[in-house]
C-alpha cells in the first residue's frame, strides 16, 4: 500500500495550482484596471498634499478637481496616429488608456487656493484647510 498515492495530496496540489493562477490573474487585473494612479495624502500643518504617480501622461492630459472632500485625479492619453479611415485593420494594437482616482480628504479644504503641479510623471496637489463646498477645476501646470 505505500506505492499509492494519496488522493487528499493530489487534490491539495490541484487547489494550489488554481489558487497560485487567480493570484497571478488578480495581479494582471489590477494592473490593467485598478492600479493605475497610487497616492499619498499628507497633512502639511495648514494644508492637505496629495502627491500621485500618473507616468506617461503629459500635463494636459490630467484633470484634477475637488468637491465636498473628494479630489479626483483623472488621466487619459491615446497612442493612436492619424488613420486612413478606408483602411481595413486585420489587427490594431494601438489603443486609448484612461485612469482615474478618487480620494476623499481628511478635512474640508479650500478649493479656490489649491494648486497643482506635475514632473517627471508625479502630481503634486496643494490642498489649504479651510470651510467651503462647492466644487471647481484645479488647473495643473
Amino acid at each position: 500500500m505505500s506505492g499509492r498515492r494519496d488522493p487528499f495530496d493530489e487534490i491539495e496540489e490541484l487547489f494550489e495550482q488554481l489558487n497560485s493562477g487567480f493570484a497571478d490573474l488578480t495581479g494582471e487585473i489590477e494592473g490593467a484596471v485598478g492600479g493605475g494612479i497610487h497616492v499619498d495624502v499628507a497633512d502639511a500643518d495648514d494644508e492637505i498634499v496629495v502627491v500621485a504617480d500618473v507616468p506617461g501622461y503629459e500635463a494636459d492630459d490630467i484633470d484634477v478637481s475637488v468637491s465636498d472632500r473628494q479630489l479626483t485625479i483623472s488621466a487619459e492619453r491615446g497612442s493612436e496616429s492619424e488613420t486612413d479611415d478606408d483602411a481595413q485593420y486585420y489587427r490594431r494594437e494601438r489603443t486609448r488608456q484612461a485612469v482615474s482616482r478618487t480620494v476623499t480628504l481628511p478635512t474640508a479644504v479650500d478649493e479656490h487656493e489649491a494648486s497643482a503641479s506635475y514632473e517627471n510623471g508625479v502630481l503634486t496637489v496643494e490642498l489649504p484647510k479651510a470651510d467651503g463646498d462647492d466644487g471647481i477645476d484645479i488647473e495643473v501646470s
